[in-house]
């Protein structure tokens, strides 16, 4: 990548559930940079779509490298007394149960028990898991707890099998995100309170993944980096 510090050398599969022109145009920019990459459909929270998925890797690149649980959900501000248990089932489907399946797939193919030649897993949590989200979504600041809790069990678990799993908690980040839990202002409307005065962007949590992925790296496990401009 031409970004500073950024190394180069990942061919990548570029998960989406339904934006496929948003996958396709990343894609792109990933080819027209020099790299390898593919879009791959799948809905984590379907266990055939995380096997699927991982098979299309398995097909085209051959091995697993490194692995970033990235997908997940917010819902609609509400308070815990408003939500109904749909909404808490498709949020902890999403942001839990797929998260297990694919740390699962990922560690198949990287632990030198099950044969591989290891690898990293760097998990997205949030800083909601700390700050608990109140009025807003307690629902998905629960999910990113137990994001914290796979990772520091994960790390332990697979310490000797040549993995490394850590988790990066972004705090207010300038991404679509909000929008898809109908607060499109809440970057603007929050970033006065923050202690930078200003939201992160994508490419700073990209940055603390990449870093946690790297050889630089190499004697970190089971933590949880916080980009969240102090927050």
């Amino acid at each position: 990548d031409s970004r500073p510090g950024w190394p180069a050398g990942y061919r990548v599969a570029v998960n989406f559930v339904s934006n496929q022109a948003v996958a396709e145009a990343l894609v792109a920019e990933l080819k027209a940079a020099g790299g390898e990459a593919i879009a791959v459909k799948g809905d984590v929270g379907n266990e055939a779509d995380v096997l699927a998925m991982f098979e299309a890797v398995d097909r085209t690149f051959g091995r697993l490298d490194a692995f970033v649980n990235n997908a997940g959900i917010v819902d609609a501000k509400t308070r815990v007394d408003e939500m109904s248990a749909a909404r808490v089932e498709r949020m902890m489907r999403v942001n839990v149960v797929g998260s297990f399946l694919c740390a699962r797939e990922a560690v198949k193919r990287m632990s030198t028990r099950h044969g591989g030649k290891g690898g990293g897993i760097v998990n997205i949590s949030s800083a909601a898991a700390r700050l608990g989200s109140p009025g807003e979504y307690v629902d998905y600041a629960a999910s990113k707890g137990a994001i914290d809790t796979l990772t520091i069990g994960l790390a332990r678990e697979v310490a000797t099998e040549g993995i490394r799993v850590n988790a990066v908690s972004p705090g207010i980040t300038d991404t679509e995100i909000h929008a898809s839990g109908g607060q499109p202002d809440r970057v603007a409307r929050m970033q006065d309170m923050l202690p930078m005065k200003r939201a992160g962007t994508a490419d700073e949590v990209a940055s603390a993944v990449l870093y946690l992925l790297s050889d630089a790296a190499s004697y970190i496990t089971g933590a949880i980096l916080s980009v969240s401009g102090g927050r």
